[in-house]
C-alpha cells in the first residue's frame, strides 16, 4: 500500500510583537493613522495654547506667591499682563482647554492603538536619524499620556501624582510639545499625501497577514468620533448653569448645584476644607488690614458696607475648568481701598485669606487688575451677604481671573510695596 504523506502544517502565528505579522488588524494603515494624527494636530496645538494662555493668567512673575514653577527658567517667558476683558474670558479658555482635552481622549489612544507595532520594530535604531525619530517617539507617546492622565485626574479632584500638580502639567506639556513639534515636521506632509491616496495602501504599519475585517476603517473612526462626542456631551454641561449642568456626569462639578437660593452656585473649597472657624470670621473679632503708602486701616465688616458699593456681574472659572454664569457681586472697589491708603494710581496688591490649608491662601493681582472699576472686595452676591464657603466675612472677585485669584475670607490687603 502506498504510504500517504502528512498534510502540510499551517504555521504557527508569531508569538512576539517584535514580528511584523503578529500585529494582525486590518484597520492599521498610512490613511487611518493620517485622519487621527491631523486630528491630533489642531487639537493639540489648541491645548498647548490654551495652557500657556492659562498659565500667564496666573501672574506667574508679578510674586512668588502666585509662581508655582520657581524654576522655570526661559520656559517662563511672559508676554503680556493678563487682562480684564472680556470679563468671561479666562472662563472660556480654560473651558475649551479643560473640554477639547477630555475630549481628544479617544483620539489619542487610537492613534497610540494605530502606530503601536512601530515601537517593536527591529533593529530598534536603523541609524542616528532614526534613533533621534525613536527617541522623540519615546517622548511623545509618554509625555502625551503624562499630560492627559495628570489632566484628568486634576479635573476629577484626585491627586494622586507625587508632588504639585502645577509644575507637573507645566513641565510635562513642554517635553510633550516639544517632541510633538518635532514630529508634525517630520510626519505632516506625509500625512497629507496618505490622506489624498486613494490607492492600495502599504509600509510598516500595514500588517503582512492581515485578519478578517469586523469593521471598516471609516467605522473605527466613526466609533472613535462617538467615543469623544460621547465625553464631551457628559463634560462641557460644567462650564453652564441650569440644566446643561446636569449633563456632566463625569466631571466632579456637574449635576445639582450644591445649593439653593442666591449662594446656591458651584463652590472649590468649603470653609470646613480651608480651616476657618466661624469665631474669627465674627463682626466682633473680623478686621481687614489694608496697608499702603503712607498709612495703615482697620477695617471691620460695618466700616467696609459704610464705603460707596458698587456692583458687577462676573463668573467664578476654575482652571479644573468649571465655571459659574455670571453672579451679581456687590462691595468696594479695589482702587477705591487703594486710594484710602495714599494710592491714587492702583498698584498691584498682595491679598491674604484666614484659609489655614491648601494653595493659594495668598495671591498677587495686577495694577490693571486692581484699577479695573469691576474689581471687587466683595461682600454681597446676587443680593444676599456672603455665606461661609462663598467667602464671608469678605472676598475678593476680579474680571477674567481664575478663581483661585479671587481670594476668599480676606484678612489683609497690602498696595504697592514688594509682593
Amino acid at each position: 500500500m502506498a504510504r500517504t504523506s502528512p498534510p502540510p502544517r499551517t504555521p504557527s502565528p508569531p508569538r512576539t510583537p517584535f514580528s511584523p505579522a503578529f500585529w494582525r488588524s486590518p484597520l492599521r494603515g498610512p490613511w487611518f493613522t493620517s485622519v487621527l494624527g491631523v486630528v491630533l494636530l489642531g487639537g493639540i496645538t489648541v491645548l498647548f495654547v490654551t495652557g500657556l494662555l492659562s498659565y500667564a493668567a496666573y501672574n506667574p512673575d508679578l510674586s512668588r506667591v502666585n509662581d508655582k514653577t520657581p524654576d522655570k527658567g526661559l520656559l517662563g517667558f511672559y508676554l503680556f499682563s493678563w487682562p480684564t476683558d472680556p470679563h468671561w474670558l479666562y472662563r472660556l479658555n480654560q473651558g475649551v482647554h479643560v473640554t477639547l482635552g477630555i475630549t481628544l481622549i479617544p483620539v489619542l489612544l487610537a492613534k497610540l492603538w494605530s502606530v503601536v507595532p512601530k515601537l517593536f520594530t527591529l533593529p530598534p535604531a536603523r541609524s542616528l536619524a532614526h534613533a533621534l525619530e525613536r527617541l522623540s517617539l519615546v517622548l511623545l507617546v509618554g509625555g502625551g499620556l503624562f499630560e492627559f492622565v495628570t489632566g484628568v485626574l486634576n479635573v476629577q479632584l484626585d491627586y494622586v501624582f507625587p508632588g504639585s500638580f502645577y509644575p507637573l502639567h507645566f513641565y510635562g506639556a513642554w517635553v510633550f510639545f516639544a517632541a510633538f513639534a518635532v514630529h508634525a515636521v517630520l510626519k505632516t506632509p506625509m500625512a497629507l499625501r496618505n490622506l489624498r491616496q486613494l490607492r492600495a495602501e502599504e509600509g510598516e504599519l500595514v500588517s503582512p497577514n492581515p485578519a478578517e475585517p469586523t469593521v471598516t476603517r471609516r467605522g473605527a473612526l466613526g466609533l472613535v468620533g462617538g467615543g469623544s462626542l460621547l465625553l464631551f456631551a457628559t463634560t462641557a454641561g460644567q462650564n453652564f448653569d441650569g440644566p446643561l449642568r446636569r449633563t456632566a456626569l463625569l466631571a466632579p462639578h456637574g449635576g445639582a448645584e450644591p445649593g439653593v437660593g442666591p449662594g446656591g452656585f458651584q463652590i472649590n473649597k468649603t470653609a470646613a476644607y480651608a480651616g476657618i472657624d466661624a469665631a474669627e470670621t465674627g463682626e466682633d473679632a473680623w478686621r481687614l488690614v489694608v496697608l499702603g503708602r503712607d498709612r495703615t486701616l482697620r477695617l471691620s465688616r460695618a466700616d467696609l458696607l459704610q464705603l460707596p458699593l458698587h456692583s458687577a456681574a462676573l463668573p467664578i472659572a476654575c482652571v479644573e475648568g468649571w465655571s459659574t454664569s455670571d453672579q451679581w457681586w456687590r462691595g468696594v472697589r479695589l482702587r477705591d481701598l487703594a486710594a484710602l491708603v495714599g494710592h491714587d494710581d492702583p498698584p498691584d496688591v498682595l491679598v491674604e485669606s484666614l484659609q489655614r490649608r491648601g494653595a493659594f491662601r495668598r495671591a498677587a493681582l495686577r495694577a490693571n487688575q486692581v484699577a479695573d472699576p469691576r474689581s471687587l472686595l466683595a461682600l454681597q452676591v446676587n443680593g444676599e451677604d456672603l455665606s461661609p464657603d462663598h467667602g464671608h466675612p469678605a472676598r475678593v472677585i476680579v474680571p477674567a481671573a481664575p478663581g483661585v485669584l479671587n481670594t476668599k475670607w480676606v484678612t489683609r490687603m497690602t498696595f504697592g510695596g514688594d509682593l
